[in-house]
């Protein structure tokens, strides 16, 4: 079943369209990172203004340097010692769409550890967006029933995985890097 959704949430993503989608933090709504017009769909789906950027999702630290201009060597000791789910946001975004990005030239990226997410990124070979699966300014579902059946109804593909999951999760913490290594939290 996994390989199923796999594959269906991958041809979605290949097309331009925007996948429903469980996270190691809470229900997403991802595309194609590259794809500015897939990106635009999720700013639609959500009411969200196009200037606010998104978070991407890796499988693997070793693609960072494809994403970001200098990934100073901190960041991949904060991503393996991280207890929960880590946003790093990084300097000089490259290789993405345009309106994936930060005003500043930022981008925020999640490696991610969560099987669905982690297969689906290995075999899709690109990042994917991720933003939480609310009409913007509504609270953040916690739980797949707490969607807003607009977004349902709005979406390429639902992901028919972790559905009936009852833990709460949270989102990210969320950490600016800079390029020299300093770093402060944003949300904790």
């Amino acid at each position: 079943m996994l390989k199923t959704e796999i594959e269906k949430a991958l041809a979605v993503l290949k097309n331009g369209g925007v996948i429903l989608y469980p996270t190691d933090t809470v229900w997403g709504l991802g595309c194609d990172a590259t794809n500015a017009e897939a990106v635009e769909k999720i700013n639609q789906i959500k009411g969200r203004s196009s200037d606010k950027s998104f978070i991407i999702l890796l499988d693997n630290d070793s693609k960072l340097q494809s994403y970001v201009n200098d990934v100073p060597e901190v960041a991949y000791d904060l991503i393996e010692y991280a207890e929960h789910p880590l946003t790093i946001i990084f300097s000089g975004a490259k290789n993405v769409a345009p309106n994936v990005i930060s005003a500043d030239g930022s981008i925020g990226i999640r490696i991610i550890k969560h099987e669905f997410v982690q297969q689906l990124l290995q075999r899709f070979r690109k990042p994917i967006t991720s933003t939480s699966a609310n009409i913007s300014g509504q609270p953040t579902p916690q739980l797949f029933d707490e969607i807003d059946p607009k977004i349902k109804d709005s979406v390429d593909y639902i992901v028919d995985w972790e559905q009936e999951l009852r833990n709460n999760k949270k989102s990210s913490t969320i950490m600016k890097l800079s390029p020299s290594g300093q770093f402060s939290f944003i949300r904790k």
